[in-house]
């Protein structure tokens, strides 16, 4: 009971502040499964996804039915098409290194500083784009690249979405940060729903206690509902900072977690 109860707080917690900074929540769930041993890694991966899954479904549908909508949609087709076949990529490429060096624990280290490493990179971006010249992508064909390499990221490293989403959204497309989040979420979604499918059909599927995928599920829909609201009110530099406490919490959790792991 007590490890269910833990589950749906980190989901809930999570979810709250992957919705409002537009990493997913996965990106914070999976090493806290890992660092207070919930689930095994392949177990963490599954229900980390769905519970992503369920928040960016919650969220776009939220963000496609607003009237007027101030999301520019030119990008978000391509993006979102690169990330679904990047999240299929992804998680082949994922179960390739896990035949690889056939140990879930070796695994998860790889997974660990490949996050931990990506993070350090986004920091550096996100306390420097201000002084850094943005770009205006406008190819179509590019655009689906850059979101087929953010889908396999996030498919490979099981976070179901991505902390450098919002840099390079920035970056590519001169997004500013609520723009950046809800592209960002959008991307996530494709992503996790062609990687689910995928893993459904080659039957991949870990063993996982029912109760648990639904307070998995319940968690990303309630961390939606509250990280949209509280998103509204807080401006851009606010949700910057918070987007960068996430990213350092991330890496002493990953840390700490490759240390576990070896």
């Amino acid at each position: 009971m007590g490890l269910l109860f833990s589950a749906l707080l980190i989901a809930l917690a999570a979810s709250t502040l992957g919705s409002i900074s537009g990493i997913g929540g996965g990106v914070l769930m999976k090493p806290l499964f890992e660092l207070f041993n919930i689930a095994s890694v392949s177990t963490t991966s599954f229900l980390s996804g769905i519970t992503v899954l369920s928040m960016a479904g919650y969220n776009t549908a939220k963000i496609l039915s607003a009237k007027p909508s101030s999301l520019e949609m030119k990008p978000i087709f391509p993006l979102a098409l690169g990330a679904a076949t990047g999240g299929v990529i992804g998680s082949k490429l994922l179960e390739l290194i896990k035949h690889f060096l056939s140990n879930s624990e070796k695994v998860g280290a790889v997974q660990a500083a490949c996050l931990a490493v990506l993070c350090v990179g986004t920091i550096i971006y996100t306390l420097n784009n201000r002084k850094i010249q943005t770009r205006k992508i406008s190819s179509g064909i590019v655009t689906a690249v850059i979101g087929l390499i953010l889908g396999l990221l996030s498919s490979f490293l099981s976070i179901g979405g991505g902390p450098f989403n919002l840099a390079v959204l920035s970056y590519f497309f001169s997004m500013d940060t609520k723009h950046s989040v809800q592209s960002s979420l959008i991307i996530i979604l494709f992503s996790q729903a062609f990687h689910l499918i995928d893993t459904l059909l080659c039957g991949n599927v870990p063993p996982f206690e029912p109760v648990m995928l639904l307070l998995m599920i319940g968690g990303g829909i309630g961390g939606a509902f509250f990280g949209s609201r509280i998103g509204k009110k807080l401006s851009n530099s606010t949700i910057d900072k918070l987007f960068i406490f996430i990213l350092v919490l991330v890496i002493v959790v990953c840390i700490y977690n490759i240390t576990k792991f070896i």
